[in-house]
């Protein structure tokens, strides 16, 4: 059976921390050891939607078909972007975000036009 998390989270500097914490419910329905990088890659997600997204509420939702993969999505009122490579070097502070999804989920990806952005994690 598959199991489901949405909610709506504050724009505000405990946003990161309120999406941890939601997806620390998906414990005991999902393997144990997605919550970890899950809750990594959505605070990161969530953190650039709380900088450069639109008013109003981040969206995070989480589906898992089976215990051993789970879906991720961070949605916010932006007007958009397209993801490109970091080009800043190693020393410099932020800017870190979408490298980590992209190095660590096992797929991911923006809805063409939005500021809808998914992840993968399997084990």
């Amino acid at each position: 059976m598959p199991t489901t998390l949405r909610v709506d989270i504050e724009r505000d500097r405990r946003a990161p921390s309120a999406a941890r914490e939601a997806l620390a419910s998906l414990e005991g329905a999902v393997d144990a050891d997605l919550i970890p990088g899950a809750k990594l890659l959505a605070s990161e997600l969530v953190t650039n939607s709380v900088k450069y997204g639109g008013s109003g509420p981040v969206t995070l939702s989480a589906r898992s078909e089976s215990p051993t993969h789970l879906r991720v999505e961070v949605i916010d009122q932006g007007s958009g972007f397209v993801p490109v490579a970091r080009d800043k070097p190693k020393t410099d502070v932020g800017g870190w975000g979408l490298h980590l999804v992209e190095s660590l989920a096992d797929r991911w990806g923006v809805h063409e036009g939005s500021t809808h952005v998914w992840f993968e994690i399997a084990r």
